[in-house]
């Protein structure tokens, strides 16, 4: 878990012909990765605002709240009590579930609060990057995706669910016995 804190959690690529080697950027804990000047150098023409870091109160808070939930990990080890183990899989998985909210309402003021003024503008046309998967936006492909730190998050709670059910299924055997 603590790897997350320093490795990138989402990656969003975009290609298009102009591009064809594709534009990434990365999204940190504390920063944002990438071509990102070229991409807010791009968003421009279409009225989305600059991405930047200071603009991201999370980029101060979630490298802490990973370290936190690496630390209550440890403490789930050492403290062995399923009441534990219940409470830190219950962190997780609202962490998981804020954090992706709030990824997806990011995502989505960038892509519909955009500049009445843009030189380019295409009535209706709204520039959200997908949260997960791909979504044709204009000439351009956007494709998000977790990057390395977000499938460390992923095979985390896909162990927690599976140790959760593993405990459902004996508590259900032993009840049955």
């Amino acid at each position: 878990m603590f790897s997350t804190i320093v490795l990138p959690i989402w990656k969003i690529e975009l290609t298009a012909p102009q591009y064809p080697e594709g534009l990434e950027m990365f999204i940190y804990s504390n920063k944002l990765g990438g071509e990102v000047d070229i991409i807010n150098g791009l968003n421009h023409y279409i009225g989305m605002h600059e991405i930047h870091e200071k603009d991201f109160v999370e980029f101060q808070i979630l490298p802490y709240v990973l370290g936190l939930l690496a630390v209550f990990g440890i403490l789930t080890a050492i403290v062995n009590r399923k009441w534990f183990f219940y409470l830190w899989c219950a962190f997780f998985v609202t962490f998981v579930i804020v954090l992706g909210l709030d990824f997806y309402f990011w995502l989505y003021n960038y892509g519909h609060n955009l500049d009445p003024t843009a030189p380019i503008q295409v009535p209706g046309m709204t520039y959200q990057p997908p949260l997960i998967g791909f979504k044709q936006l204009l000439n351009f492909g956007a494709f998000s995706i977790p990057a390395s730190g977000g499938w460390v998050m992923a095979a985390i709670g896909t162990v927690l669910a599976a140790l959760v059910g593993y405990e459902i299924k004996s508590k259900k055997q032993s009840d049955d016995s």
